[in-house]
């Protein structure tokens, strides 16, 4: 696998500081675990954050702050090994296995979406999205960012070529007329914190029919 696009310095920073949103830090994370150059960037952001609150001057605890943090440590399960994909999903990452999924539903000609669903994050917004080659995607802006793990196949758009292991990370100014490449359907992980917008008059036509 020939990593190309990667998560933003700023993404990457914000992951590694633990400030990301639920959903954003779980895409994130899936790129991180198969990725040795943002692996590294982690690694090197959380030492540099190290370094900082080392040479902060210490702040008394709050009373009973110990017996507190020993309380929620005992009451956490213990996770368990992460299951093996299933047969159907071989590109499922470690990152996902163990969350609920919901079924597979047809938003779109040759487009397919899965819900992810995250323990006490219910305002997350994650999803599983599966796309046929050479299926083209109304071109479309965003409300908020809206960041994309490639799983499977490949997708391309103005940005260029994003196959398996690619990291889209979407503004949400930025224009998307995203293509599925030939050859492969295209399996994706997203996070968004907002709702896109169509544009062109076929968009706003369809906008109404569109949940994503």
């Amino acid at each position: 696998m020939t990593i190309t696009h990667h998560p933003s310095e700023a993404t990457l920073a914000e992951y590694a500081a633990g400030t990301l949103d639920a959903g954003s830090r779980l895409v994130v994370a899936s790129h991180v675990a198969s990725c040795p150059h943002c692996q590294h960037a982690v690694a090197a952001a959380e030492a540099a954050g190290g370094a900082l609150l080392a040479g902060l001057a210490p702040t008394p605890m709050a009373p009973a702050a110990v017996d507190k943090v020993l309380m929620r440590l005992d009451a956490e399960p213990v996770a368990d090994a992460a299951a093996p994909a299933p047969g159907d999903m071989p590109w499922l990452p470690d990152a996902l296995r163990g969350h609920k999924l919901g079924p597979w539903r047809r938003i779109g000609l040759g487009v397919r979406q899965r819900a992810v669903f995250l323990p006490g994050e219910g305002h997350a917004r994650v999803f599983l999205l599966r796309a046929k080659p050479g299926i083209k995607l109304p071109v479309h802006t965003h409300t908020g960012v809206e960041r994309t793990q490639v799983l499977a196949g490949a997708f391309i758009h103005s940005g260029g070529r994003y196959g398996a292991g690619d990291f889209d990370d979407a503004e949400g100014d930025i224009e998307h007329d995203p293509r599925v490449d030939v050859g492969e359907e295209c399996i994706c992980l997203v996070a968004m914190t907002g709702g896109i917008t169509l544009t062109g008059p076929i968009g706003r036509l369809i906008q109404p029919f569109v949940r994503l």
